[in-house]
């Protein structure tokens, strides 16, 4: 009796369930049957999404006819828990561990064991420094791409030229961006440097030119027509006050309902980006809005939360506003974020000094600020 196998590997860069077996017409015909099935030319086999619907079918479909082996696929699974998983003395920091790995984290099934003890140690000393969720993702997903070519051997064991290697690579033939290649590089200089105290080598490897993008921005009245084809009253007031504090999408669900002081008319935004707090204007018609909102939903402890309570999700807050860009016949590029640039813009046009515009966004350098007056009108 024929058997198939079934295991997971890349296709077009995202993971796919494959079926491999000797060829046989019948059953090749029966596999090409199920739904979602798709044929890949590199590999000559059958593929599918990754889920136990597939596995289902695949197994009901071949019922008396071949036999299904799922050992590799189970190996896999085990071993994809471990890398989504990570376990590192979360007692230390008192956070949770990450769950959840970036788009652009690829199939790792095939990292040693070796390297994955110094993925946890590097995110033990990632937590131990206290940087941020989102960087600790960040970090880790990039080198479990590297660790994922590196069959096996051991990361610690890779040079100065080996490494320029990788990241031309990543330029050339994955056509990464140039920001993208920026966050490689600094996820592997935190390893080789802070983890494993090897010298500042990576002060040596030359980072390719990031191009300079204007940033996008709405006038005031696409501001408006923008806020005014919301028709939640949550969702409305989370933009309101998104564009009246310049605030970035993770300030405002983090927002909780004691930052909003009415008596000083003022923002409180906490631990924001590098650890920093720092305070924004509170506007009189944002806080009539704010006001009316909590009276419609009455929120328990963040100022905006989710159906289930707890901090309302970034992703829903970024599906809202790409939803209200349609209604608003809206067609700019960009997202939630480009509220930040039209606040930070309008200020300047109005005479606002640049220094207080650098205060009010929370920017470290002047620099980063002064790319608002390439697209100011005035």
């Amino acid at each position: 009796m024929t058997e198939i196998k079934l295991y997971i590997d890349l296709h077009s860069n995202k993971e796919r369930l494959f079926a491999r077996f000797s060829y046989n017409a019948a059953i090749n015909k029966l596999i090409r049957s199920i739904d979602g099935a798709k044929w890949s030319q590199t590999k000559k086999q059958w593929h599918f999404n990754v889920n136990k619907q597939s596995v289902a079918l695949i197994k009901q479909k071949i019922k008396g006819i071949a036999t299904l082996d799922v050992s590799l696929l189970k190996q896999q699974l085990v071993k994809r828990r471990q890398i989504l998983s990570i376990k590192t003395n979360s007692s230390i920091t008192g956070k949770k561990p990450l769950k959840s790995l970036s788009k652009s984290t690829l199939v790792a099934f095939n990292i040693t064991d070796h390297n994955m003890q110094q993925l946890q140690l590097m995110i033990k000393t990632l937590q131990l420094k206290a940087y941020s969720q989102n960087t600790i993702a960040l970090y880790r997903s990039e080198v479990l791409c590297l660790m994922r070519l590196l069959d096996k051997r051991n990361i610690e064991s890779l040079t100065k030229n080996q490494i320029k290697s990788y990241l031309l690579w990543l330029l050339q033939v994955k056509k990464y961006s140039e920001a993208k290649v920026h966050t490689v590089i600094n996820a592997l200089k935190f390893y080789f440097e802070q983890v494993l105290y090897k010298p500042k080598m990576f002060f040596e490897i030359p980072r390719p030119k990031k191009p300079f993008k204007l940033p996008t921005v709405h006038s005031q009245s696409e501001v408006k027509k923008i806020i005014v084809s919301v028709k939640n009253t949550k969702h409305i007031t989370m933009l309101m006050t998104g564009y009246a504090g310049g605030l970035k999408i993770s300030e405002i669900v983090n927002l909780k309902i004691e930052d909003i002081d009415s008596e000083r008319m003022v923002i409180n935004i906490r631990n924001a980006k590098g650890k920093k707090d720092r305070q924004v204007s509170l506007s009189p018609l944002l806080l009539i809005q704010i006001r009316n909102y909590y009276t419609e939903y009455k929120p328990k402890d963040y100022l905006f939360e989710g159906i289930n309570g707890g901090m309302y999700s970034v992703r829903s807050l970024q599906q809202v506003f790409k939803a209200v860009k349609i209604s608003a016949r809206n067609h700019k590029p960009g997202g939630i974020h480009s509220l930040r640039h039209s606040y930070a813009t309008h200020l300047l046009e109005q005479g606002t000094d640049i220094k207080i515009i650098q205060e009010l966004l929370g920017h470290n350098s002047l620099k980063t600020t002064e790319k608002y007056t390439h697209v100011s009108k005035k």
